[in-house]
């Protein structure tokens, strides 16, 4: 314990809490629609297409978390641009957008000059979190939440009856179109705690949880965040005492829980 009130009594650390406790708050609302659509591929898109944007940003001297927002917002718009040319074969244009994002990353990450800045937003450096990035963060977290709950209604009919949504007057492109441009969001601003290429399990992982044991579509969007809640907090106390990378030790730990739920529920 005394080791624990150690490290929490660093700035920094307060800081990083603050941020996975936001972090973990968010991606499972969006989560929720994503697997429930059968979207989850959405999520590593526009993980490639931040990942792009940070290496751009730390290649001409902008901020990469805001420079990740704008191309993740910019792949959002594009998905739902390629979603409507292609009504039957919509799963196309994330493959397009994650491959247009992986060839950005990958020709700006050989000029960015500073690997290890670069490397940190591939696996999170959640304990790097600087007082602009928590400000920033809270920000879009109180938007993207209150954007959630405002579209609640209209998110539920899309998510299970699309069709049913449109003939029932809901503005279904426009919702789509919203609720992918705050995922862009999420996704960037999630890439510095758990890093761009883990991002989509974070959001899958504790809605796969929730899934197990809920019993309608609201407790699922509670236990999920009930979830993710703890599997960071678990995962970024044990990433300190062990000196492990945060991102991958917050995932691991929400995979070994899913694993463990799913044995005991056969079992059951």
């Amino acid at each position: 314990m005394d080791i624990l009130f150690d490290i929490f009594s660093q700035g920094y650390m307060q800081r990083a809490f603050i941020v996975a406790v936001l972090i973990s708050v968010i991606t499972p609302l969006i989560g929720n629609v994503i697997v429930l659509k059968r979207l989850s591929s959405i999520g590593d898109a526009l993980s490639h297409s931040s990942l792009a944007g940070v290496a751009v940003g730390l290649c001409f001297g902008f901020n990469p978390i805001i420079s990740a927002i704008v191309f993740s917002v910019a792949a959002a718009v594009i998905i739902e641009y390629i979603r409507g040319a292609f009504p039957n074969y919509s799963e196309m244009a994330t493959a397009i957008v994650l491959s247009f994002g992986v060839g950005v990353a990958a020709v700006f990450s050989g000029f960015t000059g500073n690997a290890a800045n670069f490397d940190s937003f591939l696996f999170g450096s959640i304990i790097a979190t600087s007082s602009f990035d928590l400000y920033t963060i809270l920000v879009l977290s109180v938007i993207v939440i209150f954007i959630m709950i405002a579209l609640y209604r209209e998110l539920f009919y899309i998510t299970f009856d699309e069709e049913g949504a449109l003939i029932s007057g809901v503005c279904v492109k426009k919702i789509n179109l919203v609720f992918t441009v705050v995922t862009a969001v999420v996704v960037s601003i999630a890439a510095k705690t758990v890093g761009a290429l883990v991002i989509a399990s974070l959001m899958t992982i504790p809605v796969a949880c929730s899934m197990i044991i809920s019993k309608s579509y609201k407790s699922n969007i509670i236990l999920s965040v009930v979830f993710a809640l703890g599997f960071t907090i678990i995962g970024l106390i044990t990433a300190c005492l062990y000196d492990l990378k945060p991102g991958g030790t917050i995932v691991l730990t929400g995979t070994a829980i899913l694993l463990l739920m799913i044995l005991f529920k056969r079992k059951k």
